[in-house]
């Protein structure tokens, strides 16, 4: 059993944070909406007033937040689990200058590991998420049990590099629905529709998302599984990291462009997903 404290326990956190209740880890949680803890704590873990709170006495303290300004404000000031913390799994999708700014936040000889994960709600809570780890690899395998418990830990290089093998996952998912999009608005454009446009989609690169995103399409529902404002965030810390780098990405550009685009008409609530509906268009 480890002490753990968990940070952000929101739709993807919650359900993380309660596979490690589940296995017998003892836990202590904290969210910014305290009733999105409240599941957890009926189910056994402790609530926290504050992050510090949290990690106090944790062996090891787990942060999965919204973007880089939650990791700031979660981590340092006399709330945050900076002055508490001994050993840090960081496994938002924030980019590595985020994981560097927490870096030195903590004291010296705490130890981190940037971990960010690969999957949505159903892979959180059947504990298969992919899991790019940069850092530290005798720490890695100091936590890979409790990591198991999440899905399957991958050391990717030093810390930092999880985080950067995220935004490379990242460019690819979110091109590949953007793609997907312009592809079934150009057929439907051409008069292509119906079962041959599927048919010609199926023997394509794209034919494996054509086939998972079809009955989507074709219903005009897309349960929501991660939200499309959530998935501009990783396109513009792709961007950036990009520029940061001196890489060329218009692609990559170009679908954060029909994201951003999507959620100023007001789908960032929406699932992700639902870019391909705003890009192919009333029909």
């Amino acid at each position: 059993m480890t002490r753990v404290a968990f940070v952000g326990v929101g739709a993807m956190g919650g359900r993380m944070a309660r596979r490690l209740l589940d296995a017998g880890h003892e836990l202590s949680v904290w969210n910014r909406t305290a009733a999105k803890a409240e599941p957890l704590v009926e189910a056994g873990a402790t609530a926290a007033a504050t992050p510090g709170e949290a990690a106090r006495g944790a062996e090891v303290v787990i942060t999965m937040v919204a973007d880089s300004a939650a990791l700031q404000a979660v981590s340092e000031g006399p709330e945050g689990i900076a002055a508490e913390a001994t050993t840090v799994l960081e496994m938002s999708t924030v980019g590595p200058a985020a994981v560097e700014q927490l870096q030195a936040a903590l004291p010296s000889d705490a130890g981190l590991l940037d971990a960010p994960v690969l999957g949505s709600l159903s892979e959180a809570e059947a504990g298969t998420l992919q899991i790019f780890v940069g850092g530290s690899e005798p720490l890695l395998e100091q936590v890979r049990p409790l990591l198991a418990e999440l899905g399957s830990p991958i050391h990717v290089g030093p810390l930092g590099a999880g985080a950067a093998a995220k935004l490379v996952a990242n460019l690819t998912l979110l091109g590949t629905l953007g793609l997907l999009g312009e592809a079934l608005a150009l057929a439907h454009g051409l008069g292509l529709a119906g079962e041959p446009m599927w048919e010609v989609l199926e023997g394509t690169p794209l034919g494996a998302q054509a086939e998972r995103r079809r009955a989507a399409v074709e219903s005009g529902e897309y349960p929501l599984r991660f939200a499309l404002g959530l998935a501009r965030k990783d396109a513009d810390l792709v961007a950036d990291a990009a520029s940061a780098a001196g890489v060329e990405v218009p692609l990559a550009r170009a679908a954060r462009d029909w994201l951003a685009e999507a959620e100023a008409a007001g789908w960032g609530e929406s699932d992700y997903s639902s870019l391909i509906a705003r890009i192919i268009g009333p029909r």
